[in-house]
């Protein structure tokens, strides 16, 4: 949850953002999204010519929309070695590929998310969550030239005329025909169709990619390697918050390939440029060097997460979730769920006018089902707070408003049955909501990936128990390091632990 939230609230409205939030979290599977760019706009330049700043090529919509972006994914993530290094990436990928006139100019997000996506104008984003997942130069490689590719190959343009045909039919029908639902109905079967377009540019992507990567040197296989771990991490993810396997239509799966498919297809593809006893570049030290030090998880700037507490130092409040939940931090809001997916949480800000009290902002239709007589007025705390019971066809809520300062924190509880047991460790938790002390957010201080050498007497066991994670120590440690469980290390051998 960002400073930027709290600062920016508005009222949402009834279930259509409230209740489908909660039944939609962790909606966001980590693998890389990719939101291609069109070449025909992006700028010519020559080996020769100085780079600029990103912000000195912009027009002002573009600049605008840089900022946006930048400021959804928790603001840019400064490191000039990291920086340097995706640069020089990047340069030997663009003289390698088919089109080596363009000219990319790379911004790190300083997001935990697995992503990487461009812009129309020629600007590159990969999210420090992917960078902490590569485990070399050659992988990081695979996704920038994969996002190249869709350059090169002229998705944009493709997918915007698409998008523009499906909602000309959508309102024919609801104009025409006059039937809202069927043209809404019309436009979805439209995305549907689209999305199984997308997986085609996806895979022709990949293609295109690794032939880049190939050409500039980096071992090609480096791709099939980072679907692997992505899919791994996506995997322990699900799990994390409770979700299926099988993914809804949120979800990135939905509208691209299986990992295992892109796999296969990347290996094919790799053999096509390199034998995999004789692979290309990996500079694996010279990445991991780069990556020495760098904020790993949460942003403490954008509230973090410790086990089942939630931290936000610059908002200056904290919370506990139940035990057994998951919490995940999102711009929007703090997300959380049990293993069965049979109980969730969400915490987010809205603005209530003064002259409304809490009572009646939980009584003023913006959920259906709430009970009227359940609706009382109390003090979590030391703050203005009020509670009251929704129930739906499926799911039952515990609300609370809590009023911190000038802004209104809600606390929305759901469970598949709220018991008197359930609803007794929801007002738990509630009343863990406290100001946070000076002193206590003074002593914040971020996770960060910390690259050591295997020692004489080290083994995964011993190192994965260096891992300073809420849980799962051994499988986060095999994940990031792309090891496999049966693997053996070496003495010397660099990998990644994630410590303070």
């Amino acid at each position: 949850m960002s400073v930027r939230l709290a600062r920016r609230m508005t009222a949402v409205s009834a279930a259509g953002q409230g209740v489908r939030a909660l039944l939609l979290i962790g909606g966001l599977l980590l693998l890389a999204a990719c939101s291609s760019l069109d070449a025909q706009n992006a700028p010519d330049t020559g080996a020769a010519q100085k780079p600029l700043a990103l912000e000195d090529t912009l027009t002002p919509a573009q600049r605008k929309e840089h900022e946006r972006l930048v400021a959804s994914y928790g603001g840019s993530y400064d490191d000039p070695k990291l920086q340097a290094l995706i640069q020089n990436t990047v340069t030997r990928l663009v003289a390698a590929s088919e089109r080596p006139d363009l000219r990319y100019r790379v911004t790190i997000l300083n997001s935990p998310a697995v992503n990487a996506f461009a812009l129309p104008n020629g600007s590159l984003y990969v999210t420090r969550g992917l960078l902490a997942l590569a485990n070399d130069t050659s992988e990081l490689a695979s996704v920038l030239s994969h996002e190249m590719a869709h350059v090169i190959a002229n998705h944009a343009a493709i997918r915007e005329d698409q998008m523009k045909q499906a909602v000309l039919v959508s309102r024919v029908i609801s104009d025409v025909v006059n039937d809202s639902d069927l043209g809404a109905l019309a436009l979805e079967r439209s995305r549907l169709s689209l999305a199984s377009f997308s997986r085609a540019q996806e895979l022709e992507a990949d293609a295109i990619g690794v032939g880049i990567s190939a050409r500039a040197g980096f071992d090609p296989y480096g791709a099939s390697r980072f679907l692997t771990d992505m899919g791994r991490q996506a995997s322990l993810r699900s799990t994390d918050i409770g979700r299926s396997s099988t993914p809804d239509a949120t979800d990135f799966l939905a509208s691209h390939p299986a990992t295992p498919e892109r796999i296969s297809i990347a290996i094919a593809n790799a053999r096509e440029y390199a034998s995999p006893d004789k692979p290309g570049e990996r500079d694996r030290d010279i990445y991991l060097a780069a990556i020495d030090g760098m904020v790993y998880g949460d942003d403490p700037k954008e509230g973090f997460i410790r086990g089942r507490r939630f931290f936000h130092p610059k908002l200056g409040f904290t919370f506990t979730a139940p035990e057994h939940f998951t919490l995940e931090n999102t711009p929007q809001a703090v997300l959380g769920a049990t293993p069965d997916g049979r109980e969730a949480l969400r915490l987010d800000a809205v603005r209530v006018t003064g002259d409304q009290s809490l009572a009646q902002y939980l009584s003023s239709g913006w959920i259906d089902g709430v009970e009227i007589n359940s609706v009382e007025s109390l003090v979590l705390n030391g703050f203005p707070a009020a509670t009251a019971v929704a129930r739906g066809d499926q799911w039952s809520f515990r609300m609370f408003a809590i009023r911190f300062g000038t802004d209104v924190y809600r606390m929305i509880f759901a469970a598949r049955e709220l018991t008197p047991e359930v609803d007794a460790a929801f007002r738990e938790a509630a009343d863990t909501f406290r100001r946070v002390s000076i002193e206590e957010a003074e002593k914040v201080k971020p996770l960060r990936v910390r690259v050591v050498s295997v020692g004489l007497t080290d083994n995964i066991d011993k190192l994965a128990a260096r891992m300073d994670v809420p849980d799962k120590p051994l499988e986060r440690f095999l994940i990031i390091n792309g090891l496999d469980r049966a693997d053996k290390l070496s003495y010397g051998q660099k990998v990644k632990i994630i410590g303070d």
